[in-house]
Parts: C-alpha cells; structure tokens; sequence
C-alpha cells in the first residue's frame, strides 16, 4: 500500500538541526518533520558536554576563531569558521529564550556556568549539567508538539530523495521535489511532495565497530544526496573521541570530554599517566591527539582499555558535575568517586558531509542541510570540542531563513509517481543484511580507523566493493526494510570514506596514515562528485 503526502517544507531528522529549522520558519510554512525512530532517539539526545558560543566579557569571537582553526589543522574555511562564530551568541540566547535550562553558577539565577574543553583558550561551554544535548532536544521537543504548523512523523524512514532529473526531465536545473519513505511499523509506503526539502539526518559513525552514536547515525541523508547528484567534501576525516565507556553491556555511552577538562587524568593499567609524553597540553589535547595517544599505548601494551580518572576531586564536585555519568558508571560497577573508569576510543563524529553554502543550499535545487550530515567548512581536518551544537542551529536558522525569503512556484504533487514494488519479493535469506552489516564495521574499523596504511585502504576498498554489489543486487530483488536502507546507505558512505581517505596522501587532524606520516605543505579539501550513473 502507498500513501501520498505534500508540504511546504519536508525535514528529514529530528536532531537539534532539524527541530531549530522547523521552529524558525514561519508559522505560516507547513512543514513535515521524518524521524526515523522514535523522537529524540538521534544524537543530540547523546551530546554531554555541551554547546560553545562567546558569551563571557574575558573572551571573544577573534580567540574562539582562532582555537577553530588550530584544531582544524589547516583546513578549516576561515569565512565559514568566522560567520559560525559571529552568530554563536545569538544562537545561545535563541536556545535559551527556548527554555533549555542551562547550568547557572552555584547561588545564581543569571551567571550561567561556563566549562572548557580539549582545544579551547577560554571557558565558553554553556552547558546543562552532563546531558546538555538531552536538555536541548526535549526542550525543542516540547515546541515543536506545540506548533500547529508543523507536522512530525515518527517511524518513517526515507528511502530516497525525488529529483526532476531522477523523474526524466532534463529541460530544467536537477530539483529535489520530495522523498520515497517507508512506514517502519506498517511496512506501507509514503511519497511525500515538498518545495523544500532539508537534510538533517546526522553522521555515519555506525560504520565502525565502535562507536558512541546511537544506532541511527547511518550516513542516511549523505548516501541519499549523493545519489541526487550533490558533492561530498572530506569524508577521510572520522573523529574518534578517546573516551567511551568500556563494559560489554555499556553499549556506546560516552564519558564527556569535560571530565578531562575538570581535572581528569588519563592513565595505563598500572596507574601512570601518559599524555604529556605525547602533547604538552597532556589531557585537553584535541581529541584526534588524545585518541591516537589511547590507541597507541593499547597496541603497544596488548590492552583492551585504558582508565580515566578523576577520584582525586571529592565526590561533592563529581556528583554535582557529572551526575548522569556517575549514574551509568554506578550501573556497571564502577564508582568514579573513588576508582579511574575503563575507557577505549570509539567513531564519534563525521567532520565531512555534503558541500553547502552559508544558506545551507546544496548543489541541488530545492534540498538544503544542516548539522553533522554537511561540510561547512568549520571543523576542516578536526572538529573543536562542543562546535557541532553550534554549527546545527546557526545553519538550521540559515536555512529558514533563506526558505522563508525564497518565492519558488508552488508544484502538484500529485505528479509524483508513487513508489513502485511491483517486481519485488519478500526475502527469506535476510540474514544476507546482518552478515554484511557486521563485516562492514569490522574492516572499516580495522582498515579504515584511528591509524591507516595504503594497504589496509585498499584492502577496505576491495572488500567495500564487493558489498556494495551484494548490497545492490538485494535491494533489486527484494522489498525494503528500515534494516535494508540503513546498510545500503552506509555502504556508499564507507565508501565515500575510504575514496576520500585514499585520495588524502598525508597525514593531516584526525587523517593518520603511517604510509604518509608528513603533513603536506598543500593545503586542499577532498572533494568526489558524483557520477550521473550512481544518481
């Protein structure tokens, strides 16, 4: 069964990204919001440590500029660092104006509590305790039930971007008119028309074995966009965040970067610390610095895990500071008031994505972005600690705006052909897409992780292109599943990653290779454009 939809204006996420664009268009703008799960199940919901922006007298835009581009090593695009960072303020009292109750200063009801992170000069983390992202998410959660103007559909997966050029007609610049997308609970069909369609849908950290992103970080709107025809830029650069939590049942929980910017120290089993060998800003090194550190001192001593510890600090501090993650530790066994916490690195963050402007326009008509699924330009070769927030509201607000002021002509959706199942069957070997899922994340881990080789790239690559054949000749034959398009996107996103990553000859930020271990005087992105034959 297929169901016909039309809006004004089709948002494909639910994170901070996709809600702050709903809620600042127009109260007039019909606008549909696709969240693939259940609402507030993405990764903003997981974000800990918080949001940067300039808000204190002592700091200013010029030092968080600058603290950007040194951790971006070189390619960040200091226009698109500078306008992100001029507007960081007015997209702090934006959230706050919201409601998202932000930790205040202890005694006061104005003076929020600002932290700091790894990279930073200054502290210019505003934050809500340790579960800032949760803060923020229920909070424009809350909003977004309560416009009458917006519409959310939870449990709907899009399995495609509609295109004029995927249509047949190419007597006009390639639109994006809508999205194909799957009911997960039904198993029903829906084709959603749209003047405006935005992306949204996160990062593709689930394509390493571990990982802290909740299980929906697929590369969805990536691999959809790639396929209409738009350009990625530096998907070699994967951030791992050094610290996650390492228990077989604690399943992708983060320990926040602020631990460490609060005085926690990272230690080898045998209780000695050893980041200031590696860097003289020991602990609040960038993370690309600090993870290779972990990485390098666990293959070095055989060991499944490192320890963070902060049990110097009294438990007052802790509790206080971190009480959601002395919670979870607490359920695990381990009491960080009193014992360092097992840790290993873990995929975090995907600092590369679909090219967009300051408009947050993609190469295609019609199809917008914002949020971890883009490249900006901000985050260059690594991501500064607590900039990924910023970057989803200053460019969400960027793309309502400029939706708002556009006049483009209204189109009748029901010209849209619905999706078609006809030549399809049910499939009886499905564990064809566990097998494939679980192989994918093992060699991108291994081959594709914190340290490469040209080897191991091409290794990747040989095995990459035998799934994807697989993977395709599946999805021909048999009827789609949310497990099915989660696969066949993250397949063209690994992909994505080890083309970019074999094209990168050097070692650069979160890029390391041991084949290329110089940094090269040529400074230049990645950029791969689509084929018209993978659109």
């Amino acid at each position: 069964m297929s169901v016909r939809l039309s809006t004004d204006v089709l948002i494909i996420g639910t994170g901070a990204a996709g809600l702050t664009a709903a809620l600042s268009l127009p109260n007039t703008t019909n606008v549909l919001i696709l969240c693939k799960g259940e609402i507030g199940g993405g990764s903003t919901s997981w974000a800990q440590g918080g949001i940067a922006g300039v808000l204190d007298e002592v700091d200013s835009v010029d030092q968080h500029v600058q603290d950007t581009l040194t951790a971006g090593a070189g390619l960040c695009d200091p226009a698109a660092v500078r306008y992100t960072i001029e507007r960081s303020t007015d997209a702090l009292h934006w959230l706050i104006n919201q409601g998202v109750p932000f930790t205040h200063v202890d005694g006061s009801d104005v003076k929020l509590h600002l932290t700091r992170e790894g990279g930073h000069s200054q502290r210019r983390i505003i934050h809500a305790a340790d579960a800032t992202g949760l803060a923020i998410s229920d909070t424009l959660i809350k909003k977004v039930r309560q416009a009458p103007n917006i519409q959310l559909l939870e449990n709907h997966i899009a399995i495609d971007l509609i295109t004029t050029e995927k249509l047949g007609d190419t007597t006009q610049e390639n639109r994006c008119v809508g999205a194909y997308t799957l009911n997960s609970k039904t198993e029903e069909t829906v084709t959603i028309g749209s003047r405006f369609t935005m992306l949204a849908t996160g990062g593709a950290s689930k394509a390493y074995l571990f990982t802290s992103n909740p299980d929906g970080a697929t590369g969805d709107g990536v691999a959809m966009a790639w396929r209409a025809g738009c350009q990625v830029v530096n998907m070699e650069f994967n951030q791992f965040h050094p610290t996650c939590l390492f228990h077989p049942k604690a399943k992708s929980f983060l320990i926040s970067e602020a631990v460490r910017g609060e005085g926690g120290l990272l230690k080898l089993p045998n209780g000695e610390r050893f980041m200031p060998k590696f860097d003289e800003r020991a602990e609040l090194a960038p993370r690309d610095i600090v993870a290779r550190a972990i990485d390098h001192e666990m293959k070095r001593l055989g060991a499944d895990n490192l320890y963070l510890d902060i049990s110097h600090k009294s438990p007052e501090f802790i509790k206080s500071h971190f009480p959601t993650i002395y919670k979870r530790c607490l359920e695990y066994g381990y009491d960080m008031t009193k014992e360092p916490i097992p840790i290993v690195p873990a995929a975090h963050y995907t600092c590369g994505g679909l090219r967009i402007d300051n408009n947050g326009a993609t190469d295609v008509k019609g199809l917008y972005a914002a949020g971890e699924c883009t490249y900006t330009g901000l985050h260059g070769a690594n991501r500064l600690a607590s900039n990924s927030l910023l970057e989803c509201i200053v460019y969400a607000q960027a793309v309502a705006k400029h939706i708002s002021q556009s006049s483009e002509e209204q189109f009748d959706p029901n010209t849209l052909p619905l999706w078609d199942e006809s030549r399809v069957s049910d499939s009886d070997e499905k564990v064809v897409i566990t097998h494939n899922w679980d192989e994918l994340r093992r060699f991108m881990w291994d081959y594709v992780g914190i340290v490469r080789t040209d080897k191991r790239l091409e290794r990747a690559k040989r095995r990459i292109q035998l799934l994807k054949q697989e993977i395709t000749e599946y999805y021909s034959n048999f009827k789609i599943t949310a497990d099915l398009l989660e696969l066949r996107n993250l397949v063209v996103v690994a992909e994505l990653m080890i083309e970019s990553a074999m094209a990168r000859k050097e070692s650069r930020g979160l890029h390391y290779t041991r084949s290329h271990p110089e940094t090269s005087d040529r400074v230049e992105i990645t950029v791969l454009s689509p084929k018209k034959t993978e659109a």
